[in-house]
């Protein structure tokens, strides 16, 4: 009877602990909680929304080697071109208006950087030194210059729910999509920048260019469709009815010769052809999925699978599902970072 009490007494004490522990209470994890080894030159980045965190992921082993608090409600994450920085877009619904910054090699954050009027920070790419981000809120793209640490550059599309954004490699072409108007935005710089409005339908969201940027593939979320835009003459090529409603994230491979595509509502990953335009294979991976990056060599797809609380690894040689990564509660943006 001693023993059972003492057995009692302590599964209490064990239970108090967890409940006043650091993480029970919300609280961010000390820096030596966090890491758990260095960062490999190739990592995989991972944001966890629900927890507010970004993981660093060894892609080799498929590990977590670190979990670095950011911004509230992070949406997607860029990685600088030497693969030491990392930039979140803190989203909130278009209310929220600063970018989070990682050191990837010291797993440390960085002072955020406020965007004070552009509200709704969401899509995020680095080009030529330059983080380039949409502003929601703002109906607006904006560059930030890490330099001199301030907003350099603004144009505004006119259209409302500015999300996601590529820049070409000589920083002279800009795409975004605008998931309410339903319209693709392609900013040109001649001597000024000239905007020009494709129609391409409701829930225009997730995109891509085709590596030749010759193509900008759109999934059209609340019609399940696919829109290809060409690029040069900047007017619809075709609508594929692919039926993926709650189509949001759209990724060609390196080589150009598939295009990805994932839905929150129908799940799995739809692997497209991208020269005959028809669906090679659905692979089935979870109930439903967000964001895509493929490792640069081709040859694996991550998948994020919010329902899950994991990301998906797709083997791009078999189109099948060879392992998973935990890395949060609700993944979401993931990106790569290659550090020299």
């Amino acid at each position: 009877m001693a023993r059972l009490l003492g057995l009692v007494v302590v599964v209490a004490a064990c239970v108090a602990c967890g409940r006043h522990s650091p993480a029970a209470r919300g609280e961010v994890p000390t820096a030596a909680a966090r890491r758990e080894a260095s960062t490999p030159p190739e990592a995989l980045l991972v944001l966890a929304k629900r927890d507010r965190i970004l993981a660093i992921v060894d892609p080799s082993t498929l590990a977590v080697v670190a979990r670095v608090p950011v911004g509230d409600d992070p949406h997607e994450v860029v990685a600088t071109e030497d693969g030491r920085t990392a930039y979140v877009t803190s989203y909130g619904h278009g209310t929220f208006h600063t970018l989070s910054v990682v050191d990837l090699v010291a797993q440390e954050p960085l002072p955020p950087v406020d965007l004070g009027a552009l509200r709704g920070p969401h899509g995020i790419v680095v080009r030529r030194g330059s983080v380039w981000f949409t502003a929601e809120g703002a109906r607006a793209v904006g560059s930030f210059d890490p330099q001199q640490r301030s907003v350099e550059r603004v144009l505004g599309t006119g259209q409302d729910r500015t999300h996601l954004i590529f820049v070409s490699e000589d920083g002279r072409r800009i795409v975004t999509t605008n998931v309410s108007s339903g319209t693709v935005s392609l900013f040109d710089k001649r001597a000024s920048w000239e905007e020009t409005i494709v129609p391409v339908g409701l829930g225009a969201e997730g995109f891509d260019v085709s590596p030749d940027g010759k193509e900008i593939w759109v999934a059209t979320a609340q019609t399940g469709s696919l829109v290809i835009v060409d690029a040069g003459e900047k007017r619809v090529l075709r609508t594929i009815d692919a039926g993926i409603l709650g189509a949001n994230r759209v990724k060609f491979t390196p080589n150009g010769r598939r295009v990805l595509v994932s839905s929150l509502r129908r799940g799995g990953l739809v692997v497209f052809d991208a020269q005959s335009r028809a669906v090679e294979k659905r692979v089935p991976l979870c109930h439903g999925t967000a964001g895509i990056v493929v490792q640069p060599d081709g040859s694996r797809a991550f998948v994020a699978c919010p329902p899950e609380d994991e990301v998906a690894v797709v083997d791009l040689a078999v189109l099948e599902v060879t392992g998973h990564v935990s890395a949060g509660h609700d993944p979401d943006g993931l990106a790569w970072a290659s550090r020299p």
